[in-house]
């Protein structure tokens, strides 16, 4: 968004008493104003950017409604849907008092560089978490976040960009085109392109090329592994020209994704993302194969593939009812069979189950509840790990402040339609 470019005109003040003192009027009143001091340049820069980050504000609000009116024309108005839609309403409100707070940092924090370009393709913008010391490189969380492909955008990963921000790691979230904008293969293709640009870029805002993860949650959990998988691929075989390689990406974190489309169809049919939509998204049945993680990784001309990949830690909730894991009855579709998968190739992963969590607990409800948390402590231990001195400033550093009283988040988990 462009600057908008602020002027200062004096007011000129002086009521006109007559026709024979209007000169001294005149005089007087030019003379006030040619003494007044003209605002500082800072004064001047801060109003800037205030105005900026104002109309900023204004056109991310606007995509936002346009997102969920799309949301709306694409899903129809089914009871199953209305139902959810109701139950989402309620869940924002209630966990509104942290939302405003992170909306807030969001947007007026020096901190955070949003909307970076990092293609041609619309929706092509990632923003970038920075911590306040960037005196060395330091790591960096490519993320992806989710919104079942039609609703995804960048700034729903503020709140993990801020909390890790914290801890002194870089955290770019990557923006990419959602359903009917754009479908499964655009999707990826945008990830792709996004992780390419920070790992040859993000060294020149203080991050270390050599420490890249990469992370995603829910859709982006899926859209990031089918773009890791897919370069994967694209490197065992020889002759490819490659923007990034997956060599860059030291771990790769799963957070709540599904990795079976064949399995998922129908569930989500049942929670109210209708079968004809999904396979719209995924561009027909004819390409769940394509884009399931879980069967790309076994397919015979992959199996070269599996040995580039990093290491791949799956984080999942007992009570996911979102996308079920190993809990559920339908084990078919759970990351647990996705972890299987791997190990069964030679690649390396790990599943970690976080019992009577839900599909937006590890993500929202945890991290705005603050204090101690299981996964984001695993987190930044594993990113710190043989880094003995930030090891030690995550033993000293004070606990997440709370965002949101326990009683809402309370009611907030009962009524998510997650």
């Amino acid at each position: 968004m462009s600057d908008v470019n602020m002027e200062t005109n004096p007011l000129l003040s002086g009521v006109l008493s007559s026709q024979t003192n209007m000169g001294t009027t005149k005089t007087l009143t030019r003379r006030r104003s040619a003494s007044r001091p003209s605002p500082a340049p800072k004064q001047l820069s801060r109003r800037q950017s205030f105005s900026r980050d104002i109309g900023h504000a204004a056109a991310e609000t606007y995509l936002v409604t346009r997102l969920s009116f799309k949301l709306l024309r694409y899903l129809g108005v089914g009871y199953r849907w209305m139902v959810r839609l109701v139950a989402l309403g309620c869940y924002a409100m209630l966990l509104m008092p942290g939302f405003l707070q992170v909306a807030y940092y969001y947007f007026f924090s020096s901190l955070v560089q949003r909307s970076v370009i990092y293609g041609d393709q619309p929706r092509n913008r990632l923003d970038l978490y920075l911590p306040e010391n960037r005196d060395e490189p330091k790591p960096v969380v490519a993320f992806v976040t989710g919104g079942a492909w039609i609703i995804g955008y960048k700034a729903w990963g503020a709140l993990l960009g801020q909390q890790l921000a914290e801890r002194d790691i870089i955290v770019a979230c990557i923006d990419y085109r959602n359903f009917p904008q754009g479908t499964i293969s655009d999707m990826v293709e945008d990830v792709s392109e996004g992780i390419s640009f920070v790992c040859n870029n993000i060294a020149e805002y203080g991050g270390d090329p050599n420490r890249i993860y990469l992370m995603g949650q829910s859709a982006g959990a899926h859209i990031s592994t089918c773009a890791l998988l897919n370069q994967a691929i694209k490197e065992s075989k020889e002759g490819d020209v490659m923007s990034w390689s997956v060599s860059q990406i030291k771990a790769y974190f799963g957070l709540s994704g599904g990795y079976n489309l064949f399995n998922l169809v129908d569930h989500f049919h049942s929670r109210g993302l209708y079968r004809s939509i999904f396979l719209s998204i995924m561009e027909g049945e004819q390409s769940f194969q394509q884009y399931s993680p879980e069967i790309m990784i076994q397919d015979q001309t992959a199996r070269g593939a599996a040995s580039l990949l990093p290491r791949i830690i799956l984080f999942h909730g007992t009570m996911d009812y979102s996308i079920p894991s190993e809990s559920s009855a339908a084990v078919g579709y759970s990351c647990k069979a996705f972890a299987d998968a791997l190990e069964g190739v030679g690649a390396e992963a790990e599943l970690i189950l976080y019992e009577g969590k839900t599909h937006t607990d590890l993500f929202l409800q945890d991290p705005l509840r603050g204090g101690k948390d299981e996964l984001f402590d695993y987190m930044v231990g594993y990113i710190h790990s043989g880094d003995a001195e930030a090891l030690a400033k995550d033993l000293m550093a004070p606990p997440r402040r709370r965002l949101v009283p326990e009683l809402l988040l309370n009611l907030a988990s009962k009524i998510s339609p997650f």
